[in-house]
């Protein structure tokens, strides 16, 4: 039995281009292929494919929660692909329980073996990608607090933070609080004035 996959795109002829490499890989499947957003959940929730390739532009907040979400529905694995990532989007996909990330210049070899990693309970992420976007020299946060603040500056409440990184508001609230410590702050506000002064987030 192959590896049965869902392709979500935005765009419908990156949709179909995608569809046709993945059907040239005998051991997938491709069981559904749908546009970004609430249809890539709403699929995932029905059918439970294997794997889930979300295709975005690599800065969309909006597709790392949409995946965040699918990573919650049992058996379901969770592949994000871009030509390129921002720092904050391979910080809050690393934290938050994304299983791998691969780049559009990949080989089409390289991206059959990272979606089989990834199947078989494997976390892939690019070496390079991940230390350039995790490295922040000189910064006392963690990689869990400075994910909650970089929430915290979309508008996010203490309790979407919890949904979104499944943790429990207490444990949000402990995060923010050790970051304000941590960086001498008045308060959450002077924290993540802090930080992006600092180029952390």
């Amino acid at each position: 039995m192959g590896i049965e996959v869902m392709v979500s795109d935005g765009l419908c002829l990156s949709r179909l281009a995608l569809t046709a490499l993945l059907e040239q890989c005998g051991e997938i499947r491709v069981v559904g292929a749908v546009d970004e957003g609430l249809d890539a959940l709403e699929f995932a929730e029905i059918r439970r494919p294997d794997v889930v390739i979300i295709s975005f532009d690599g800065a969309d907040n909006g597709a790392i929660t949409i995946a965040e979400k699918i990573t919650g529905i049992p058996g379901c694995r969770i592949l994000l692909l871009a030509a390129a990532f921002t720092r904050s989007i391979v910080r809050q996909a690393f934290t938050g329980g994304i299983h791998g990330m691969v780049q559009r210049s990949v080989s089409p070899d390289r991206f059959f073996e990272a979606i089989h990693r990834v199947h078989q309970g494997e976390r892939v992420f690019d070496a390079e990608l991940t230390v350039a976007a995790l490295g922040n020299e000189g910064c006392p946060l963690t990689l869990r607090q400075l994910s909650v603040l970089e929430h915290l500056s979309q508008g996010d409440t203490v309790v979407e933070i919890a949904a979104q990184l499944h943790l429990s508001e207490g444990t949000v609230r402990n995060y923010l609080s050790s970051a304000v410590t941590k960086l001498g702050a008045r308060n959450r506000i002077d924290a993540l004035g802090i930080a992006r002064d600092s180029h952390w987030i």
